[in-house]
């Protein structure tokens, strides 16, 4: 099976060492403002990854913590842009922000 990287409906994974400072959106405190970095792919063709993408969830977007739910904190609902969404944790944790791009 032959894989073509530059095809534009499959969306390849970010390496993990961009940015040190790179953390999951998912573990972002309430109220925390970040910046996308990237949306992780868990396998080659990512339905959920991509809906967010879709969403939304695009590198340099700001997002922020708006509020968690009352028992273990899911869902969690996330601001990115002007649009606010309801995320379960494993979906939120896909999404891979910069805390410390926003100043």
């Amino acid at each position: 099976m032959k894989i073509i990287r530059n095809n534009p409906l499959i969306h390849w994974p970010m390496p993990s060492n961009t940015n040190k400072a790179t953390k999951r959106l998912s573990d972002l405190p309430l109220g925390a403002l970040a910046q996308v970095s990237h949306v992780d792919d868990r396998a080659p063709v990512d339905l959920i990854a991509a809906r967010l993408r879709d969403l939304g969830f695009v590198r340099g977007e700001p997002v922020r913590i708006v509020a968690a739910g009352p028992i273990g904190g899911d869902p969690v609902l996330v601001q990115v842009g002007f649009t606010r969404f309801a995320l379960r944790h494993g979906e939120a944790s896909r999404v891979m922000v910069d805390p410390a791009a926003v100043s």
